[in-house]
């Protein structure tokens, strides 16, 4: 199922871009179009105009950070060498340069979907795209390292990965993402299994 996308007014990427703060900071259901509206300087109406329904505003929300995201890691894949177990742990400094960046309370995907749970909501299929794209990555970058076993540890590196993320947001502990690099490092190092 497609995600259907805007054309995006300079209006509606200023609409946009206050939606996203607030999204991120005060959650999807906690935050109206009133005041996206006003935070944009726009109008209720103009808002409507561009984007039809605050549903719309979600999905352009999360699609814009999925976008950005995946161009970030790949951007950090790129530096590391082909086939090798630094190129996995690219993923890991990718997510603790992404979070120090630009989200301090945790995976905007993870945070989205504790409020939009139901697989007929049209932001549905962008969350869990995302991390579908995550353990397909996870699944390829393994498959260079240790190709009889790619399938198991990228699994298992997608939720030491997932929740490392989430402990970067509750900030229980310093560094979860670092420790979590660790620990794939280390389930890495004794996975080669190449010829």
């Amino acid at each position: 199922m497609g995600t259907t996308r805007i054309t995006m007014t300079p209006g509606a990427r200023r609409a946009l871009a206050a939606a996203s703060r607030l999204f991120y900071e005060q959650g999807i259901h906690a935050v109206g179009v009133d005041l996206i509206a006003a935070e944009a300087g726009v109008t209720k109406k103009t808002l409507y105009d561009r984007f039809g329904s605050k549903e719309q505003i979600v999905v352009e929300y999360l699609a814009d950070r999925d976008d950005r995201w995946r161009a970030f890691v790949t951007q950090w894949l790129d530096r590391t060498e082909p086939g090798s177990v630094d190129r996995v742990l690219a993923v890991f400094d990718a997510s603790k340069a992404w979070m120090t960046e630009s989200s301090p309370k945790g995976c905007s995907m993870v945070n989205a979907h504790a409020e939009i749970s139901d697989p007929a909501h049209p932001a549905y299929a962008i969350i869990t795209g995302q991390k579908q794209w995550m353990l397909a990555l996870f699944t390829d970058l393994v498959r260079d390292v240790a190709p009889t076993r790619a399938d198991e540890l990228a699994r298992t590196l997608m939720l030491i990965h997932e929740g490392a993320l989430v402990a970067h947001g509750l900030r229980i502990f310093p560094d979860p993402i670092g420790h979590a690099r660790d620990r794939a490092g280390e389930l890495l190092k004794d996975a080669d299994d190449r010829p």
